[in-house]
């Protein structure tokens, strides 16, 4: 699944705290709460969007009403805030939402509701977790991107990141003091003063740290590349795909792994599937991408392909990561794909055949990849046909 998000981050309104307090309290504005990571959802393939009367217990659009630099100055790091992240605007209600110049849509924010803070905040949180469970909906604990509908896959992705990058960086990675997050819940900074040394009775400067004077002078999100592919045989005619030991039975899926350091995408293709099922890739050509946020991955998709069949041996002996690597003919692969999305607890639809080949849902970018070498193949075919 390719990312399709209909919301225009807008990025450059992060620091502009007047739009995100008006946008916060906005009666259209659409909250994704999550709580542990787990976002709030009306049924496995649907999320639940809050409004602000349903949160504003807990956090106040006026507190969001205050500039990058006054927020820096009046650091307490004893007052733990919920995290509240801008997203951006969807454009395409523009006349149903919010007007802020000559921008015009419904705002989207996600809302870490996780009780955490003084004990008033905590009870707020436990109560509006409460009043959502009451209503029948669900803060969905397992992975979900691929069981939601692209657009709002794209958003969650976004907003599971963001949630996840703030709560891994509540600490500055130079001198170790906690950091204060601002522009929207994307960049956090390491203030140079904290009232809550004033309160102990010691001078409110903190220890010098080089963060705050070099260029680098805020932390910000990051994004792991990770590499996924089918490989097709040298005649174009098989596919191979692996199985992790915690796939469902007779569930089979392209190859993946992280690019490491100095390493170009094709090359990490080729050593992840060598290392995995002993295959030598030669040629590799670039497909697709997907955001995958468990934390802040980017599936980066490729088709490789085997030069020799001398290189085709397979090998599970390099890596322990996968139970089984196998060669599948193309018509068996197409067929499966032809059975339509298996379903996310493994179990498949009703013309399935006991022990046939189960892949991921559509949704999923191991599906989109397995396609295009299916479509490579009946082009090859074709071509030979009529020579």
């Amino acid at each position: 699944m390719q990312s399709r998000s209909s919301v225009n981050r807008l990025s450059f309104l992060r620091a502009d705290h007047a739009f995100l307090s008006a946008a916060f309290k906005h009666p259209t504005t659409r909250f994704i709460l999550m709580k542990d990571l787990a976002p709030l959802t009306r049924s496995i393939s649907e999320l639940h969007y809050a409004r602000y009367d349903d949160v504003r217990k807990l956090i106040s659009a006026e507190s969001l009403n205050k500039s990058e630099a006054d927020m820096i100055k009046e650091y307490d790091s004893r007052k733990i805030h919920p995290q509240a992240i801008f997203l951006g605007m969807d454009e395409s209600h523009k006349g149903e939402g919010l007007t802020w110049k000559v921008y015009s849509g419904i705002p989207y924010f996600a809302l870490d509701v996780t009780p955490k803070g003084s004990d008033e905040q905590q009870a707020n949180a436990k109560d509006l977790i409460s009043r959502m469970e009451a209503q029948g909906l669900t803060f969905f604990k397992s992975r979900m991107l691929a069981s939601l509908p692209g657009d709002q896959a794209a958003i969650y992705a976004q907003a599971r990141a963001l949630i996840d990058w703030n709560t891994r960086n509540t600490y500055c990675g130079t001198c170790g003091s906690t950091t204060l997050s601002v522009h929207g819940g994307t960049k956090r900074a390491c203030p140079p003063t904290d009232a809550a040394l004033v309160a102990e009775g010691k001078a409110a400067e903190r220890p010098l740290c080089n963060t705050r004077t070099s260029i680098s002078n805020l932390s910000f999100p990051r994004t792991d590349p990770t590499v996924i592919a089918v490989v097709l045989s040298a005649d174009g005619q098989r596919i191979l795909l692996g199985r992790s030991k915690r796939f469902p039975p007779n569930w089979y899926s392209a190859l993946a792994g992280f690019m490491e350091p100095g390493e170009s995408i094709e090359d990490a293709v080729r050593r992840e599937v060598w290392e995995e099922s002993g295959v030598t890739v030669s040629r590799v050509i670039i497909h697709s991408s997907q955001p995958w946020p468990y934390p802040a991955n980017l599936m980066i998709g490729a088709i490789g392909q085997v030069s020799d069949p001398a290189y085709e041996k397979i090998c599970l002996e390099h890596d322990a990561e996968l139970e089984d690597a196998r060669w599948f003919p193309m018509a068996e692969a197409e067929e499966a794909l032809k059975l339509g999305a298996t379903l996310l607890d493994g179990s498949p639809p009703p013309e399935y055949k006991e022990g046939g080949l189960k892949l991921p849902p559509p949704t999923a970018i191991a599906n989109q990849l397995i396609r295009a070498a299916v479509d490579i193949e009946h082009l090859l075919s074709e071509k030979h046909s009529k020579m």
